[in-house]
């Protein structure tokens, strides 16, 4: 049994799906996250991430990457023992990716990865929003895991 990763691409688009499958799991494997965990990543527009963001945030604007977490144990159903535990969905804004790479002069490859690894660890529990403290914790692991897929700044 592996991790399930379930990767999206709204039509129009292209992105590297093997990219989003690699950076995903290697985020799982360095949270030691038990294998048998399925994970689903659309890739999509800012439009789609703008109404995301504003109808289960409340934030009115775009945004690069939204996270939706399982409920686990509190939510209303039970999983099968022989079915792989959701942590939940991701959503990325390809064209966000796009221009944050430009802006911070790096590949695309590198930015979708970076918001994939992001994205993942808020599935796990990481909020760089609660403080400074929180914040660093959560860079470093970023920056690990980018290091480990040879993607550094």
């Amino acid at each position: 049994m592996s991790y399930v990763i379930e990767v999206l691409i709204d039509e129009g688009l292209e992105a590297d799906v093997g990219l989003v499958e690699r950076a995903a799991r290697a985020v799982l494997a360095a949270e030691q996250v038990p294998v048998g965990c399925e994970i689903g990543i659309r890739i999509t527009t800012d439009e789609e991430l703008h109404r995301l963001n504003r109808d289960f945030r409340g934030v009115d604007a775009p945004t690069d990457v939204l996270s939706f977490a399982d409920d686990g144990d509190r939510g209303p159903f039970v999983t099968a023992p022989d079915q792989p535990r959701y942590l939940g969905d991701i959503a990325i804004s390809y064209q966000r990716v796009v221009a944050q790479a430009m802006e911070y002069g790096h590949s695309p490859a590198r930015e979708l990865a970076y918001l994939t690894v992001h994205g993942v660890l808020h599935l796990l529990g990481y909020d760089h929003e609660r403080g400074p403290v929180d914040e660093a914790d959560m860079r470093a692991r970023e920056e690990a895991v980018m290091a480990e897929l040879g993607l550094t700044r």
